[in-house]
């Protein structure tokens, strides 16, 4: 079965570089970008950990936890990390779960069910579509699904964008536009009235009876 926005996010025990997890205990309260890779020593997965790895502060500034997964074992991913470090400069501090046996790629419908129990003989291109970036909410929701060919690099500074717009969409009755970001104005959503908007949000614009705007609230 696919999963979809608003899905719980199945959870799952697997072995990271951070030691033993199982999932929902490791998103507790927190949002978490789970992002997944094909194989480990790739070149455009390697330039993307890299990334993730220099902008982590940023995640966590946000109250956001960061998770990759990759379908090798997790001792190759504590090799690979050396090489992520030396092409990005950073450190992976973050966890990396070990997918050896398919099951967390399957389970997340990032492979089917009859691709067999073992990363061993395959290659990136077996594993082309474990390439998903899944953010889910502190009520263990998929709130976000994004996935991406091999061939292009994933677009981290859009994801920390998106999470901006959830954080605050989660809080108030706003909504964001096309190209949003941290600062710029705001929609607000059709569950407000009129009236409810003059208190809310004083001095709010009404572009069209359905779209009315208001500056970012605090």
């Amino acid at each position: 079965m696919s999963l979809r926005i608003n899905d719980v996010a199945p959870d799952f025990t697997a072995e990271t570089t951070q030691g033993p997890i199982r999932f929902h205990e490791f998103i507790g309260d927190n949002w978490v970008v789970l992002f997944s890779h094909p194989k480990d020593f790739t070149p455009v997965c390697t330039t993307e950990l890299g990334a993730v790895a220099t902008l982590e502060q940023q995640f966590a500034n946000r109250g956001v936890k960061v998770i990759g997964l990759s379908v090798d074992k997790v001792s190759d991913h504590s090799k690979w990390a050396e090489d992520i470090k030396d092409v990005s400069g950073a450190d992976v501090t973050f966890p990396i779960i070990g997918d050896f046996d398919l099951k967390v790629a399957k389970l997340y419908d990032m492979l089917p069910g009859d691709e067999g129990d073992s990363c061993e003989g395959r290659t990136p291109a077996n594993n082309a579509p474990v390439r998903t970036v899944f953010i889910i909410g502190p009520d263990k929701k998929i709130k976000l699904t994004l996935a991406y060919p091999m061939t292009t690099g994933r677009n981290f500074d859009e994801i920390i964008r998106v999470l901006d717009s959830m954080l605050l969409t989660s809080k108030f009755p706003v909504a964001t536009p096309a190209n949003w970001k941290v600062g710029e104005d705001v929609i607000i959503t059709g569950a407000v009235s009129n009236d409810d908007a003059a208190v809310k949000f004083p001095g709010y614009k009404t572009v069209k009876p359905y779209l009315r705007t208001t500056a970012q609230p605090k």
